[in-house]
């Protein structure tokens, strides 16, 4: 019997109600091309300049061995507040592995960059059913490569860099801080896990809650898990490096800020993977918004819930990167 699942913030609450009714929150494999051409106008609209507060430049980077160049858009401020080698935010768009483009989800951490005087890198991975495990995070772990070995010239610093990805892509910077410890390759000054995407398994107490409520439930994680992973998807051989709350060992990871909503699918993932990091001996905050569904602050910014949840996050990055 599955327990009644926890309300919604009352402001939330209103900006779901203005989705209408065709909204849901399941996805079907059928749905997947026309989330993906809304993704891309959506992500078409956002200024990456930020009125001028930065240089915007879309590069082409090696990728993994054997795969495509990568896509990334890197932001440069152009009057950092400080002087020297700048922190660098190496961002991971969301997407339930199917959808997105390296511009979706960029304004928060664009608004971080231009508060604290970071350079953004943003990567663009190849999405499944098309490309499926390990295409995904082989591309943003060659892309971390890029970011790290290209810090300086980009006017950063290799030991600067913190990872940060929302959804799908919170996911990856989990795997991709699992990924770059077991190969040897640079270590993230941190990592930001926001509502991340962990567990293929998709049977924890929240996903049986959350089933047909909210934004995001465990029909749409059913159908991403299963584009990324086909018939491996919940069984006994998927490795951490495409669901990292497999991963057996979280010790000697980055610090990390995990946040998620009280009532979405991926609460008791986040919450259970924080637990294993300080269980490892790792460093991690970890907040659990009440009331709050999957990306409830970008649906709703104006709200207190939201308001509150964003200004951790920039408090976050400010004592991470104290005395650099």
């Amino acid at each position: 019997m599955t327990d009644a699942p926890p309300p919604f913030d009352p402001e939330l609450t209103a900006a779901l109600g203005r989705l209408g009714p065709d909204s849901g929150p399941g996805l079907a494999a059928r749905d997947i091309p026309g989330h993906r051409a809304v993704g891309r106008e959506l992500a078409a609209a956002l200024d990456p300049t930020l009125g001028g507060a930065f240089a915007a430049e879309d590069r082409r980077v090696p990728g993994p061995p054997g795969g495509p160049d990568l896509s990334v858009l890197v932001c440069r401020p152009l009057a950092p507040p400080v002087p020297g080698p700048l922190p660098v935010l190496y961002h991971v768009h969301g997407g339930g592995m199917v959808v997105g483009t390296n511009r979706a989800g960029l304004d928060e951490p664009l608004g971080w960059a231009r508060e604290l005087g970071a350079v953004v890198v943003s990567v663009e991975y190849r999405l499944a059913p098309e490309h499926p495990h390990p295409a995904p995070v082989e591309d943003v772990y060659a892309g971390l490569l890029w970011t790290a070995g290209h810090a300086a010239e980009l006017g950063g610093a290799p030991e600067r860099v913190v990872t940060v990805g929302t959804s799908a892509g919170g996911g990856l910077c989990a795997a991709v801080g699992l990924l770059a410890r077991d190969r040897g390759g640079p270590r993230a000054a941190g990592q930001m896990l926001l509502s991340p995407m962990l567990d293929d398994r998709d049977d924890t107490p929240s996903a049986r809650q959350m089933e047909g409520r909210g934004t995001w439930d465990r029909s749409a994680n059913e159908t991403a898990w299963t584009a990324l992973l086909g018939e491996r998807k919940g069984g006994p051989d998927v490795p951490p490096y495409a669901a990292p709350a497999r991963a057996t060992d979280l010790s000697g990871l980055p610090p990390a800020f995990l946040d998620v909503g009280s009532a979405e699918t991926f609460r008791d993932e986040t919450v259970a993977y924080a637990s294993r990091l300080w269980r490892s001996g790792g460093v991690a905050e970890l907040h659990v918004w009440p009331g709050g569904y999957h990306g409830f602050d970008a649906m709703a910014p104006t709200a207190s819930l939201s308001r509150t949840a964003r200004a951790s996050r920039l408090d976050w990055l400010r004592r991470l990167m104290a005395g650099w």
